[in-house]
C-alpha cells in the first residue's frame, strides 16, 4: 500500500498528490511514468512523473478527473493508502546537448512539462515556456513555471487571463522573429501537440511530443498503447510504455492516435457516473 502524503486542489477537475513510494523517488526522472491502480480491484492507469523528492521518498502526480478511476483516486484523502504504484516507466526525457528550448503545454499536460521545464533550467539551459488553458479558472502551475524559465507566455482560449488564443500563436510569433531553438518540447491535449508540430515544422526545429495513449500493462507486453510513426516513407509501430513517451513531433500519426483515444470515451463516461455514485453514497 502506498500512502497518500499531500493533496491539493489545483483547479475545480485537476489534483495534485504526493505519493510515499521511496524506491520510485529515488529512481524517476522527467519524462517518466507510473501506474497505479486505486484498490485491489482496480483499473491500472498511467500517470506522469510530476516531481519527485527523493529524501522524504514521495513522488508527486497531478491527474485530470475524467473517468471513474480518477474520480475514486480523488476520492481518497490524505493519511489513506492506494494499493499499486508501480514505476518508473518509460524512457526519459532526453536533456542533453541543448543549449535554448522551448517547452510548450496545454491543460493538465502543463503537469507534464513542468519537471521537464525544471530539470533544463536546473543545466543552465535558457528556457523558453509558453502554457494554455481554456480560462483563467483552469490555470495551474503558472508560479511554478514562472520560476524556471527566461521567457513565459501564458494564453487562455478566452482571453479571461494572459494572452488571449491558443499556444501556437506566441510559438509562431517568435520563430517569425527569428528565435532558434534546439528544440520544441510539447505536452498536451493531442490536438493541440499537432498543430504545435504543424507551427514549428516550416521553420526545422526538432519538434518532440509526449504520448499518453491507452496503456495497460506498461511493459510492452498488451499492445494497447501502440502509435504508428511515418518515417522515412515507412510507417512503423511503437509502443509508447517502453519506446516513449516522448517522440519525434513530425513522425507522429496524429489523426490515428486521436481515433483510438476516443474508443473509450463512452466506456469512461459511464465509469465516471459509477464511481460519482459510489462516492456519494460512501
Amino acid at each position: 500500500m502506498y500512502k497518500i502524503v499531500h493533496k491539493k486542489n489545483l483547479n475545480p477537475t485537476v489534483t495534485q498528490m504526493e505519493i510515499e513510494a521511496p524506491l520510485v523517488a529515488n529512481k524517476a526522472k522527467p519524462g517518466q511514468f507510473i501506474i497505479l491502480r486505486v484498490d485491489e480491484d482496480g483499473e491500472r492507469i498511467p500517470l506522469t512523473v510530476a516531481g519527485t523528492n527523493p529524501k522524504e521518498g514521495t513522488v508527486k502526480i497531478i491527474f485530470q478527473i475524467v473517468g471513474g478511476t480518477t474520480a475514486l483516486l480523488n476520492g481518497k484523502n490524505e493519511g489513506e493508502s492506494i494499493q499499486d504504484f508501480v514505476g518508473p516507466l518509460g524512457v526519459a526525457t532526453h536533456l542533453e546537448g541543448k543549449k535554448k528550448v522551448c517547452i510548450v503545454g496545454g491543460g493538465v499536460g502543463c503537469a507534464i512539462a513542468m519537471p521537464v521545464a525544471q530539470a533544463f533550467h536546473a543545466q543552465g539551459v535558457n528556457v523558453t515556456s509558453i502554457i494554455g488553458f481554456r480560462n483563467k479558472d483552469l490555470v495551474i502551475l503558472e508560479d511554478e513555471f514562472k520560476e524556471c524559465s527566461d521567457s513565459f507566455v501564458l494564453m487562455t482560449d478566452d482571453g479571461s487571463y494572459g494572452r488571449e488564443g491558443n499556444v501556437t500563436v506566441p510559438l509562431k510569433e517568435m520563430l517569425e522573429a527569428g528565435e532558434k531553438f534546439d528544440e520544441i518540447i510539447t505536452i498536451g491535449p493531442l490536438i493541440m501537440m499537432k498543430f504545435v508540430v504543424a507551427t514549428a515544422k516550416p521553420f526545422g526545429v526538432p519538434c518532440t511530443v509526449s504520448m499518453n495513449p491507452i496503456m495497460i500493462d506498461g511493459t510492452g507486453m498488451c499492445g494497447g498503447c501502440r502509435l504508428t510513426l511515418n518515417r522515412d516513407g515507412q510507417k512503423i509501430t511503437k509502443f509508447a510504455c517502453v519506446d516513449g513517451p516522448d517522440f519525434n513531433g513530425y513522425e507522429v500519426d496524429f489523426d490515428e492516435a486521436m481515433s483510438r483515444g476516443r474508443m473509450y470515451m463512452d466506456f469512461e463516461k459511464h465509469a465516471y457516473e459509477k464511481a460519482c455514485n459510489l462516492l456519494k453514497n460512501a
